[in-house]
């Protein structure tokens, strides 16, 4: 069953296009927000994460903090 993606990020950040890469490689869809210019997602990402480091990916109320591609594929189960 697909799981729901979100990752916060944005368009200049080397280690979000790594992320998003990495997802699209693997056929996971995923919602992607752009913190730099929705600060109301900005907000919503530091609540949830506790700070202002991007990327930031929720899984399913996991939250993993930077491209960690271990936890991604271990919270996603591939």
């Amino acid at each position: 069953m697909a799981k729901n993606v979100k990752v916060y990020s944005t368009p200049t950040c080397p280690w979000c296009i790594r992320t998003k890469q990495f997802l699209k490689d693997n056929n996971i869809a995923f919602e992607d927000y752009d913190v730099g210019s929705d600060h109301a997602k900005a907000d919503e990402m530091v609540a949830k994460s506790g700070q202002m480091g991007v990327p930031v990916v929720d899984i399913e109320g996991e939250i993993i903090v930077g491209f960690d591609k271990e936890r991604i594929k271990a919270s996603l189960g591939l």
